[in-house]
């Protein structure tokens, strides 16, 4: 659970399952997040072996981009499954308010 505990990482690794990301997208798709808590995040999970950060040395600026290593991708069915189990109580949660 160290791997994606919390509340970011494993909302970092979905961004991450469809493409990789630069760190503006995932800080855009994830309005709530502080700066600090994504790149302390980013940096724990690439030390642990889950995300591949590559740095583009092009002019103008430094292009740095983000993606799944394949340790990290076998985290996918996983965090999919999660993820559906999630979306289908939001559903029957909003279903019992009616």
């Amino acid at each position: 659970m160290s791997y994606i505990g919390g509340k970011w990482k494993a909302v970092i690794l979905m961004y991450l399952i469809s493409k990789k990301r630069r760190y503006s997208e995932l800080h855009q798709g994830m309005k709530t997040i502080s700066e600090r808590t994504l790149s302390l995040h980013l940096k724990e999970m690439e030390a642990d072996g889950l995300i591949k950060r590559t740095v583009y040395t092009t002019k103008p600026p430094l292009k740095v981009e983000y993606e799944l290593t394949e340790f990290g991708r076998s985290l996918e069915p996983i965090l999919t499954a999660l993820s559906n189990w999630g979306r289908d109580l939001a559903e029957t949660k909003n279903l019992e308010s009616i």
